[in-house]
């Protein structure tokens, strides 16, 4: 609070001591490129079309059935489909985001 500073948020204070720790870790940051942006919103919105089309799909098969064996079954492969796109993303991101 010295120079007229205002207090920090408890969200400015954790990012000052995660910036701190990757220092320290000898990990450097670098700023996204203009062309890395695009590339991770190009990602991001792929995958959020992916995943409505998906609970889409997964909403329309879970009223075609009543039986509890079969809605347990389609429950169990939509939530596999879905991490498997997440995960796909994440790592397409990254790979973005290092390029």
């Amino acid at each position: 609070m010295t120079d007229n500073n205002p207090p920090k948020s408890s969200y400015e204070l954790a990012q000052e001591r995660l910036r701190k720790r990757d220092a320290e870790a000898g990990i450097e940051r670098r700023p996204l490129t203009e062309v890395q942006k695009a590339a991770i919103a190009e990602l991001r919105s792929f995958y959020l079309a992916k995943i409505a089309e998906l609970e889409l799909l997964h909403q329309a098969r879970m009223r075609g059935t009543a039986d509890p064996a079969e809605r347990a079954t389609f429950e169990h492969e939509y939530r596999t489909e879905r991490a498997r796109l997440s995960s796909e993303r994440d790592a397409k991101i990254e790979n973005a985001r290092e390029a």
